[in-house]
């Protein structure tokens, strides 16, 4: 692939920054930076942050381990002595000393006695966001990706174990869709984590139809109909998929409100009437080429007017960067399907489908979501 210079590549820059790194790799000022007062403290903060990242995965497995243990819920009961804890989560009292003593370094759970522990602040707040438990599961197949992240890298865009989370998308029409289960249960199961960012951000009552492509089991659907009464409402996913949003919207009272409609978004005619179009975690899914097929085919289907909403996370987010690139960069490849693109990236996708003119949504949390909306 062919890069074009940019002004951040100059010349200036590149001297700049070679400087800059020979200096910084230099034992002696290393040295001298970790005994000056003034830099002390910048040491020792870079230091930390370098620990944190080298020891995420071990975080991460401790954070595992308490859900799947179900000590955060144990907890959430009142305090527990560590004797109790042992026998409830059914570890040896060592191990259970041992993860209690990990879950409290990170926040998870905290000691009120020698001998007696409760849930910690980061503890609750990972309970209230519901989905999480299904996410650390899911991730097993991410880590098992990673533990060889070269091979991973050589192997190309065949993507890794998770990538068997994308099969449903090559299952349209097959059997009775379990074999969308899995997937569809994990997105619906997540998707309350951004719906809600996504509603406060944008005003949904301005529009009177909203189509929602690659909707899934209709979480994202169900969460703008119990907040946004009068507006008709559609889902369109591959037909297996619609099933299981059928199911899951009649059941929670919805049904009647939404229709469904089954078919594959990059080769069939999408349906039109809807004055809004949203793109709910659907676009990075895609590489560069379908992305703007999807785009396109979105552009086809809208009046005059009409606009597309893109909500997911999002590369290049200002504080969020390690979220964007570092984080789905690599899941995405694991996946085998799809990329983070910044807010410029898309807009010019858009520019590409058709699409007139574009803005930024600003959203609360944008390392969890951010948003962009079109018009035809």
């Amino acid at each position: 692939m062919k890069l074009s210079r940019t002004k951040d590549n100059s010349p200036w820059r590149e001297r700049w920054v070679a400087a800059r790194n020979r200096v910084l790799a230099d034992p002696g000022f290393q040295r001298f930076a970790a005994r000056f007062p003034l830099t002390r403290p910048i040491v020792r903060s870079k230091a930390r942050i370098m620990f944190d990242r080298v020891a995420g995965f071990t975080y991460s497995q401790v954070i595992a381990a308490s859900i799947e243990l179900r000590l955060l819920d144990l907890l959430a009961d009142g305090a527990r002595n560590l004797a109790d804890i042992a026998v409830s989560i059914d570890v040896p009292i060592e191990g259970t000393d041992r993860l209690l003593r990990a879950a409290a370094s990170i926040g998870l759970v905290e000691r009120i006695a020698e001998d007696r522990w409760a849930l910690g602040g980061e503890g609750a707040a990972l309970r209230g966001n519901g989905g999480i438990a299904e996410m650390v599961a899911h991730h097993r197949l991410l880590y098992a990706d990673l533990a060889d992240p070269v091979a991973l890298l050589r192997r190309g865009a065949g993507g890794g174990q998770l990538s068997n989370y994308w099969t449903y998308a090559e299952s349209e029409g097959q059997g009775d869709g379990d074999q969308v289960a899995a997937y569809s249960g994990l997105m619906a199961a997540s998707q309350p984590l951004i719906a809600t960012h996504v509603i406060d951000s944008y005003g949904f009552g301005r529009h009177r139809r909203m189509l929602d492509v690659g909707g899934g089991q209709g979480a994202f659907i169900a969460a703008v109909a119990a907040r946004v009464p009068g507006i008709e409402l559609a889902l369109f996913d591959l037909p297996a998929v619609g099933e299981r949003a059928r199911r899951a919207l009649d059941a929670a009272g919805h049904g009647p409100r939404v229709t469904i409609h089954g078919g594959n978004f990059l080769a069939d005619s999408l349906p039109g009437g809807h004055d809004l179009v949203t793109l709910i975690r659907v676009l990075h899914d895609h590489d560069d080429a379908p992305a703007l097929q999807l785009l396109r085919n979105i552009h086809a289907a809208l009046p005059p007017g009409g606009r597309l909403l893109i909500a997911e996370p999002m590369a290049e987010t200002p504080g969020a960067e390690a979220a964007g690139d570092g984080y789905f960069g690599m899941y995405l490849w694991a996946m085998g399907s799809g990329r983070p693109r910044s807010k410029k990236a898309i807009a010019a996708m858009l520019r590409q489908a058709g699409f007139s003119a574009t803005s930024n949504v600003a959203t609360p949390l944008p390392l969890t979501v951010s948003a962009i909306v079109a018009s035809r």
